[in-house]
């Protein structure tokens, strides 16, 4: 049975470091959108906070979404033998690279060079929720596909990079 919580409590923070997909729904108008994240990018800071690193991809919805002050939830699976999933429901922030702020929350990931980086997405987290998740199947971890940060160191080395991010940034809704 789910349950409801108005933040994280120890447990949740440890299924989540546990997982290595999350998915990242958001709304800003008529259009849900839904992306599946990997890699080692979501560090939750307190009981109602989680910091995303945020790579340059094919879109740019969710920031789309968060400017338009809409909705964003975050759901974590577990693919492994012990069932699970949680909820976060929240509200972004976006955190460019040229606000003061970006250094410190950058600190909070293993990375040396940040330039291929395309900001930080702060989740102000509202609502967590719960539920058993025993009708997700197993899956086996293999590994992370290195192709998306390996295209971005590419492009940042190339400085092509802030073009591209700023020309592939998903239009508003028609």
């Amino acid at each position: 049975m789910g349950k409801q919580y108005k933040a994280l409590k120890e447990e949740h923070i440890d299924f989540i470091r546990e997982q290595k997909l999350f998915f990242v729904a958001s709304c800003g108008g008529a259009e849900v959108n839904l992306s599946p994240k990997g890699y080692d990018t979501l560090r939750v800071t307190d009981s109602n906070t989680a910091v995303y690193l945020d790579y340059p991809g094919s879109g740019d919805r969710t920031a789309r979404d968060i400017e338009a002050q809409g909705s964003v939830t975050i759901v974590f699976t577990s693919f492994t033998e012990k069932a699970g999933i949680i909820r976060l429901f929240a509200k972004g922030e976006l955190v460019e690279k040229d606000d003061a702020r970006f250094g410190g929350y950058i600190r909070l990931f293993d990375i040396q060079d940040t330039g291929p980086v395309r900001r930080i997405i702060l989740y102000h987290i509202t609502a967590v929720e719960s539920s058993c998740g025993e009708s997700v199947p197993f899956y086996e971890y293999l590994g992370e596909r290195e192709t998306l940060r390996g295209w971005a160191v590419k492009m940042h080395d190339k400085g092509k990079l802030p073009g591209y991010i700023k020309d592939h940034r998903v239009p508003p809704e028609l």
